[in-house]
């Protein structure tokens, strides 16, 4: 197959177009064709295909889509392996498959590898290749913004190549032929300067130095205008090169090399050969030349962590542009970070470079300041280029920078050095992270061969991802497999996964991970390494500064400052603010459990516990704060009896001025800490009181996981949060659960086993005497048997538990109740004490401030109102829910509420009205997804159909309600309400006055929809 992204997006197989259905599927496609071979997750596909704002079912929808493209391949190609499926996300396995955007990478860089060779005609030709790819603006008309963002990077690398091919052709003389074009192309493009300078450099060759001048001019104007700055100094030299006539402008003619009289070094390591990538990087660093010779010494910097590959890019780069820094280069390894010896004193490394430079020993100086006054002598007005690796500070380096700016200084460290060197040099700074995910597979491939890999590309990613993609652990990884040629790729993984192993496995001597991290912790100051240790007990995938402070048990500012040095140390990296406003860090996983392995190193098993447990207590405090601000207190829940760990009060407010962002930023926090906690009480490795925190943080969430549709991190926080409190014998933990995990099936449809959980719990919280708790289970049986159509039993239950939240005064759990009351009693014909009942919770809801509550609950009050006739109040009621529901998010209110609005709505007559409110309730619902309330929505919307004269349409709808209650195990009414819909169609087309009696018999069954026949036996609870 063959995919075209240069462009507006084609996909090619056997020369034949393959269509792809819909935007959704065009986005997909575009943000896994920008990472072949890597890992998109669904969250960054679920951005990208609803344009950062996914609904709640993004997650099935995607999987939906990527099943769609799937079966598209393979009906047009016979290809049905292209995308795979790979936590947490997708990846395009490119394989033998083109991708135009990969070749015109690599035709771009066989370019620029003729040209540093001095090939230039061969690099002519590569560029021009590479430029030929391009149809229009790369992936035109896909809106979504993470594409665009990297449409416009791929332009940018369009342009750098163009500017690189027309430097050449104008290097082989070809300026006149290049005078239109460039004239055009700096007109669309005019705050390019190397497009400028070239376009200058061709029209001053051409004989048009007047026109060079102009063009400068008009450039220089429109820099200041637009941005506000003068040219470059390249550009600004060029001017003077002009307007001086100097003789190096000319065409390009035959030089003659003269040997020179002082020894040329070559210091240089030689070049790694497995190194991999990096492209984006070499062109950052490809900048550094454009200001040597400008005035000031050119420095460049590389930071990052240890094994990160620094040293193998700046030897690697220095290698590509050695050519450049004809009189030399110097290397020196200043053992910044050694395990074994001190950093190299800047007078040892100045009496080598003099040395290397063919200084006598006899005329070397003995102190340091007249070593480097004679250094800047020597290489006065020489071209080298010199490479400090592993240095340790600013000090270090100073007295090594030469004093022209002929050179150019390269320097390695895992400190950043900017603020130390920024104004007195022209500095160009590069923090190295790990490589991506195609360049790690590349890596590996390199170094073990491609006989494993190739075989099982989703255990090769999986290995990327144990490693870090950090290249010291990859070659590791890679060395051993390739020792190992028994092993399969899979083999290594399942050792990697032991987290007790993977750093034994990937540090078989002192070179190896570990050694390296031990440098960087030895170097801590003490509270900065205490912060990092107990940072590593944490098995969560990031964290705000307040965390630390928990577990350091001091001030949040001074955490966060301990936190900042271990960033600074390349420990840590920092995130942007979460959806609370607050930054976030995160460990690489390598770190992480090196930072373990450090603190029951270091630190005793008390110490390590109090500090968890402070940790712990903390996220479980946030968490049942949050509840208490969404819920207008401590209602419709059981709380944990765990002891707390108190924040100030001004940081608790700033973290919950958005109680749900917070929860949203703490998610995968959350569910972490749960799976840590209860593993930690399993293993006996945590004490068995913390059991109470894993269930404590699992209720305190349900408001997230439910409103949000994380029912997956709700499901496994649950179960493991269950079998930890059995473990140690807690009931009402246990209870609890039970009760969670049936909620959780209630809002899956699984209402057999919700029920069974249920009475479980209700048995466990009766035996406790757990009053809040018997009232939660009893709703929710309620609610389990009122799907089932046993309304008797489903308003004795929902009577018993609103006495029970009276007793405890859970004022929600109560107006709740009420709904829910009210919704039975207009199921069960008693349509005046609905409305009383929702009208009482409405009013208690909006007292406590609770916008879900009363959304709820003024649904239940319009659909009462429907049925006593009262469509204009039931409308109003029905627009209030409506608000309600949209400023929170929550679509499966929404749902509710549009389908109670369509009713309302042809209560009053207005059929089209109420026809457009329940298709959009319909799109909704399939959003959420609830298959039950897509049904009524597909059953009541059957009924107007019939009444607007779409028998067809009606016939469809009414199919699909049937279907959706069977598959949501809907109770029998529902099935059989939807089979008499059909029965009335099918009645109407026999009778002679088909049309009235099909209209009459729907308007009966849309007045019965929500209801059963009255009964003589119905009991209104008291108010």
């Amino acid at each position: 197959m063959v995919f075209r992204i240069l462009g507006p997006l084609e996909i090619h197989a056997g020369g034949r177009t393959v269509p792809l259905q819909g935007a959704r599927q065009r986005s997909l496609m575009a943000m896994l064709l920008l990472s072949p071979d890597r890992v998109v997750s669904v969250d960054s596909l679920a951005e990208a295909v609803w344009h950062g704002k996914p609904p709640a079912t993004a997650r099935n929808q995607i999987a939906i889509c990527v099943s769609a493209v799937r079966k598209t391949f393979k009906t047009a190609a016979g290809i049905d392996d292209i995308l795979a499926t790979s936590h947490p996300g997708y990846m395009l396995l490119s394989g033998e498959h083109r991708i135009d955007a990969v070749e015109f990478d690599r035709a771009a860089a066989l370019g620029r590898e003729a040209c540093r060779s001095g090939r230039i005609q061969e690099a002519c030709t590569h560029f021009e290749e590479a430029l030929a790819m391009w149809r229009g603006p790369a992936l035109d008309g896909i809106g979504a913004e993470r594409v665009e963002t990297e449409s416009a990077r791929l332009e940018s690398l369009r342009l750098d190549v163009y500017e690189e091919y027309t430097g050449l052709r104008i290097r082989l003389g070809r300026h006149r032929e290049l005078l239109g074009e460039l004239t055009a192309f700096t007109r669309e493009h005019p705050l390019r300067e190397q497009a400028l300078a070239h376009l200058m450099l061709a029209q001053y060759r051409s004989g048009r130095r007047a026109d060079a001048l102009e063009a400068y001019r008009r450039g220089h104007r429109r820099l200041a205008d637009e941005l506000g700055i003068d040219p470059g100094p390249a550009l600004q030299e060029l001017h003077d090169s002009i307007l001086a006539d100097a003789p190096d402008l000319g065409a390009p003619r035959a030089t003659v090399t003269v040997a020179p009289q002082a020894p040329v070094p070559a210091q240089l390591p030689s070049d790694i050969a497995s190194f991999t990538g990096r492209d984006a990087e070499l062109r950052s660093l490809d900048r550094l030349l454009e200001r040597v010779g400008s005035g000031a010494l050119t420095v460049g910097t590389v930071t990052g962590t240890g094994g990160v590959g620094k040293t193998a890019l700046a030897v690697h780069w220095a290698h590509q542009v050695a050519a450049r820094f004809p009189d030399g280069q110097l290397f020196a390894d200043l053992r910044g970070y050694d395990g074994e010896e001190a950093p190299r004193r800047p007078d040892t490394v100045l009496d080598g470079f003099l040395r290397a430079l063919g200084v006598p020993v006899s005329q070397i100086p003995e102190g340091r300041d007249e070593r480097a006054d004679l250094f800047r002598s020597v290489l006065d007005g020489r071209r080298v280029l010199i490479v400090l690796d592993n240095a340790r500070s600013s000090a270090q380096i100073r007295p090594l920078l030469p004093g022209t700016g002929q050179c150019c200084v390269l320097v390695t460290g895992r400190d950043a050095m900017d603020a130390a060197l920024a104004g007195d040099y022209s500095l160009r700074s590069l923090n190295l992270g790990p490589l991506d995910d195609g360049e790690a597979v590349d890596l590996l491939v390199k170094v073990a061969g491609d006989d494993w890999l190739a075989t099982d590309p989703v255990g090769t990613a999986r290995l990327v991802e144990l490693c870090d993609r950090l290249p010291l652990a990859l070659r590791i990884a890679a060395a051993r497999l390739a020792a190992k040629p028994h092993w399969s790729v899979r083999t290594l993984v399942t050792r990697l996964e032991d987290q007790r192993r993977r750093l034994d496995e990937l540090s078989p001597d002192e070179r190896g991970v570990r050694a390296g991290l031990r440098l960087s912790h030895r170097d801590l100051a003490p509270g900065a390494a205490r912060m990092f240790r107990r940072l590593g007990l944490l098995a969560v995938p990031d964290f705000a500064a307040w965390a630390g402070a928990a577990l350091l048990d001091i001030d949040p500012v001074d955490a966060e400052d301990l936190i900042e040095e271990l960033v600074d140390a390349q420990l840590l990296e920092p995130r942007r603010p979460g959806a609370d406003g607050q930054v976030r860090y995160r460990f690489q996983e390598l770190v992480r459990l090196f930072a373990r392995e450090c603190a029951y190193a270091e630190e005793g098993e008390e110490d390590r516990g109090e500090a968890a447990r402070r940790a712990y207590a903390a996220w479980l405090g946030l968490a049942e704060e949050a509840h208490r601000r969404l819920y207008g207190g401590d209602f419709t829940v059981v709380r944990a009896k765990a002891p707390g760990h108190p924040l100030p009060r001004h940081l608790v407010n700033a973290l919950l001025d958005g109680p749900m962002d917070w929860f949203e930023a703490e998610r995968a926090a959350i569910t972490g800490l749960v799976e840590q906690i209860a593993h930690a009480v399993t293993t006996g490795e945590g004490h068995r009181d913390n059991a109470s925190y894993a269930w404590g943080l699992t209720t305190a969430s349900v408001g997230l996981f439910q409103s949000r549709n994380f029912l997956e991190d709700w499901r496994r926080c649950a179960e493991v949060s269950l079998a930890v409190a059995r473990r140690v014998g807690d009931p009402l933990g246990e209870a609890t659960m039970l009760h969670s995990l049936g909620t959780l099936e209630i809002v899956r449809w699984e209402y057999e086993s919700a029920h069974q959980r249920l009475g479980l719990a209700l048995r466990r919280f009766e035996e406790l005497d757990e009053q809040r708790g018997r009232a939660l289970t009893l709703r929710n049986m309620a609610l389990c048997e009122r799907h089932w159509g046993a309304l008797r039993l489903a308003a004795e239950h929902g009577q018993e538990s609103l006495e029970a939240f009276r007793a405890v005064g859970d004022q929600y759990g109560e107006a709740y109740v009420l709904g829910l009351l009210a919704k039975i009693a207009l199921e069960r014909g008693a349509a005046t004490a609905s409305l009383e009942l929702a009208a009482e919770a409405v009013a208690r809801c909006r007292a406590l401030g609770t916008a879900r509550g009363e959304a709820q609950s003024s649904v239940r009050y319009a659909e009462a109102l429907t049925w006593l006739g009262e469509g204009r109040r039931a409308e109003k009621a029905c627009r209030r829910a409506l608000d309600l529901v949209r400023q929170t998010g929550d679509l499966r209110g929404e749902a509710h509420a549009l389908r109670a609005l369509g009713e309302a709505l042809w209560r009053q007559d207005r059929t089209a009205d109420a026809e457009a409110a329940l298709r959009e309730g319909l799109v909704v619902a399939r959003e959420v997804p609830d298959r039950f309330l897509e049904g009524q929505a597909a059953a009541v919307l059957g009924c107007l159909l019939v009444l607007r004269g779409d028998r067809a349409g009606a016939v469809e709808r009414v199919r699909d309600a049937a279907r959706l209650f069977t598959e949501a195990g809907a109770g029998r009414r529902w099935r059989e309400r939807a089979q008499r819909l059909l029965d009335v169609v099918d009645q109407g087309e026999r009778d002679a006055d088909g049309a009235a009696t099909v209209t009459r018999l729907a308007t009966d069954e849309l007045l019965a929809l929500t209801r059963l026949p009255p009964v003589s036996d119905w009991k209104r609870p008291k108010l």
